[in-house]
């Protein structure tokens, strides 16, 4: 189904998340990201650890101040939303986080973990409709009612996550930020969480921003994927022609450390291996921010920050090759 005539939820313009680092330094996070968000999508956003996703993520749901640029939701902005307006906008935007025992609270049974988002915002009229939205939540994402009773320390890993799962989802959200969901979790259940959050999604119409930093498990939910490398945009596409066509340098090294599984086009295939390490987000250097591990850099790289612009059809690349 073609999701790009889908009306736009969320639109992020030229972001900016700094943090001070020490009496000088300043750490530049997220650096003039923008992208939009439409109604039913999910758009993955990756890149290696340390460049600015989640941070992103979180600003752009309003759980971190912004520095600069604006975050638009359904027509208004998450940093000035108050009072009412606030409470619809933490009912309908949610978050699954990416390590379940740490999210989780130990002292609370599951039941209670689940019920605390009915609770505050009043879903439930009474005990015996609680109990139900508890176990049908339960239910939804794959475990009994019995476990509503039992306390976190109890569960594996894959449980845990469906647990904080059905905690996002019992407040009946339309938004969900899935911060890097999988990636604590053992590769024979990763498969399961993603398959069980395209399940909600084609049941309950949900939008998802999914962050990751394994292209490999993006590639199946997501339906258009961002690129991120050191607070930056790098490129922006549509999940297939991402993966079949790849523009920018950094994407294209990413791409190549996936595994394929037949051996003979493994064996024949060019692993891109990229020199040197990241730079520091603190103070980075001007110009590009992938130059030095670029072996198509120019001088034009060192001087000018390459701007995210459309080279194909919804293909964006900041690039100086294009």
């Amino acid at each position: 189904m073609d999701k790009n005539n889908n009306p736009v939820v969320m639109e992020v313009k030229n972001l900016k998340k700094y943090f001070k680092i020490g009496k000088k330094g300043i750490l530049k996070a997220v650096d003039d990201v923008s992208f939009i968000i439409r109604e039913g999508e999910t758009l993955g956003l990756v890149g290696e650890s340390g460049c600015g996703k989640t941070t992103c993520g979180r600003t752009a749901i309003g759980m971190y101040a912004k520095t600069e640029g604006s975050v638009i939701y359904k027509g208004k902005d998450v940093h000035t939303l108050s009072g009412k307006e606030k409470r619809v906008f933490s009912k309908e935007v949610q978050t699954i986080f990416q390590d379940p025992y740490a999210s989780l609270n130990p002292r609370m049974t599951v039941g209670d973990i689940i019920a605390e988002g009915i609770d505050i915002h009043g879903l439930a009229k009474n005990t015996k409709e609680r109990t139900e939205k508890i176990n049908d939540l339960l239910k939804l994402v794959g475990l009994n009612k019995e476990h509503a009773n039992r306390f976190v320390h109890e569960f594996s890993g894959g449980q845990r996550q469906r647990i904080g799962i059905a905690r996002a989802l019992a407040v009946e959200p339309k938004f969900i930020m899935c911060d890097e969901p999988i990636s604590a979790l053992d590769v024979s259940i990763q498969a399961q969480i993603v398959n069980l959050l395209m399940n909600l999604q084609k049941e309950m119409g949900l939008t998802y921003l999914f962050i990751a930093h394994d292209l490999s498990m993006v590639k199946h939910i997501s339906d258009r994927v961002a690129v991120m490398y050191l607070g930056v945009m790098a490129e922006l596409t549509e999940s297939k022609e991402l993966y079949k066509n790849p523009l920018h340098p950094y994407t294209q090294a990413l791409l190549s450390a996936i595994p394929i599984p037949d051996p003979y086009v493994e064996r024949a295939r060019q692993r891109i291996m990229l020199e040197g390490d990241v730079p520091s987000p603190i103070n980075p250097p001007a110009g590009c921010r992938f130059k030095k591990r670029c072996k198509y850099a120019t001088p034009r790289c060192a001087e000018e920050m390459p701007l995210l612009k459309e080279v194909g059809p919804n293909h964006f690349v900041a690039c100086h090759l294009y």
